[in-house]
């Protein structure tokens, strides 16, 4: 993890317009869909917007005509309307951000310390 002296985590960042940063994700977890970068950790922090949506992962799956398209697995409390998920993240990503699909589960897959496993996640979805 050190090159020339830098030490190279795989963490995203981006500084905005009045020198905010933000950490957008981490490299192995972004995914390209129509030669779109695609951040989870966006569309999770969108997501997590939906009153009742307490948890989710985001993972790109394999698609004919994108190369990758994002599939969300969320852990909810109580009822989510499937329709306003959708829409919530069309009012707030870029059409090619949005999952096409979205997956309620009980919970998320985790190791020891607690951070979610997103090849697990894929596993269970995509095989």
């Amino acid at each position: 993890v050190l090159r020339n002296g830098w030490f190279h985590t795989g963490d995203l960042a981006r500084f905005d317009e009045d020198g905010f940063f933000y950490v957008a994700g981490r490299r192995k977890d972004m995914f390209i869909s129509g030669g779109e970068n695609v951040y989870p950790a966006e569309v999770e922090n969108v997501l997590l917007g939906v009153a009742g949506v307490v948890e989710v992962a985001v993972v790109g799956m394999p698609d004919a005509r994108w190369g990758e398209v994002g599939l969300a697995a969320i852990v909810a409390r109580g009822p989510v309307d499937m329709v306003e998920l959708e829409r919530h993240c069309a009012a707030h990503l870029a059409r090619f951000k949005v999952p096409k699909r979205f997956e309620l589960v009980e919970d998320l897959p985790r190791n020891a310390s607690g951070k979610v496993l997103k090849a697990a996640v894929r596993a269970r979805f995509i095989g």
